[in-house]
C-alpha cells in the first residue's frame, strides 16, 4: 500500500469518527428539544375564524359553489406565499352530490378534508365522475368517504382508528351564505390531526 493510500485510509477514519462523535452530540440533546413546535398542527397555535378562500382568490358561498365539485383550499393562511404552499396546509374543499346533501343551501352540504393521505402521507383529491365520487391517493389507491372522511379502502381503510379517518374542517355562513371556516382543534376528538387523523363521531 503506498503512503498516499494510506493518508487516504487515515482521513476517511478520522471523518467516520467526527461524524461518530457529531451523532453521539446529537442524541444526548434530542430529548431537549420542543418538537413539537416544528410538527404541523402546534397545540399551541391561535386560530381564528377565516374566510373559505377560493384559488381564485373568492369566498366560497353556498349559492354560487357547484354541487359535486371541489377545490383546493389552504389554512391556515400565514400569509408567507412559500409557507401557504406547504402540504400540510391543503384541503380539499368539496361541495357533496346532490344524492349526498349537497343541493342543500346550507353548511351540510360541504365537506374539508385534510389532502394529506393518512398511509404515507401522498396528497389525494376528489374525482366527481359517476361511478367514483369519492377522494382518491394516486399513490397506494386508498379511498375516502366525502360524506365522512373515513377510509374504505385501500392501506388507510386497514389501518386502527383514529388513522383511517381524514382531518376536517367545520364550517359556518354568514348572512349572505359566505363560507366561514370555524376555529379548529387540533386533537384526535376534534378536527383530528392533519397526517395522523381523527375519531369519528357518531
Amino acid at each position: 500500500m503506498s503512503e498516499q493510500d494510506s493518508a487516504k485510509d487515515a482521513l476517511s477514519r478520522r471523518d467516520f469518527l467526527k461524524l461518530l462523535g457529531a451523532a453521539g452530540v446529537a442524541l444526548t440533546f434530542t430529548p431537549f428539544v420542543p418538537w413539537g413546535k416544528f410538527m404541523p398542527n402546534p397545540s399551541n397555535a391561535s386560530l381564528e375564524r377565516a374566510q373559505v378562500i377560493l384559488p381564485d382568490g373568492t369566498q366560497a358561498n353556498v349559492k354560487t359553489f357547484p354541487k359535486n365539485h371541489s377545490e383546493v383550499i389552504t389554512y391556515p393562511k400565514t400569509g408567507d406565499s412559500v409557507l401557504d404552499q406547504e402540504a400540510f396546509k391543503k384541503w380539499q374543499f368539496i361541495r357533496l352530490p346532490e344524492e349526498l346533501g349537497g343541493d342543500k343551501d346550507d353548511v351540510s352540504a360541504f365537506r374539508a378534508y385534510s389532502m394529506v393521505c393518512l398511509h404515507l402521507w401522498c396528497l389525494w383529491k376528489y374525482w366527481p365522475q359517476e361511478g367514483r365520487k369519492r377522494g382518491e391517493c394516486p399513490c397506494h389507491g386508498s379511498m375516502y368517504n366525502p360524506l365522512n372522511g373515513k377510509a374504505f379502502a385501500g392501506p388507510a381503510s386497514l389501518q386502527a382508528s383514529p388513522s383511517n379517518v381524514l382531518a376536517t374542517l367545520y364550517f359556518e355562513t354568514d348572512n349572505d351564505g359566505n363560507l366561514w371556516i370555524k376555529p379548529a382543534v387540533w386533537s384526535v376528538n376534534e378536527n383530528g390531526v392533519v397526517g395522523y387523523g381523527r375519531f369519528l363521531k357518531t
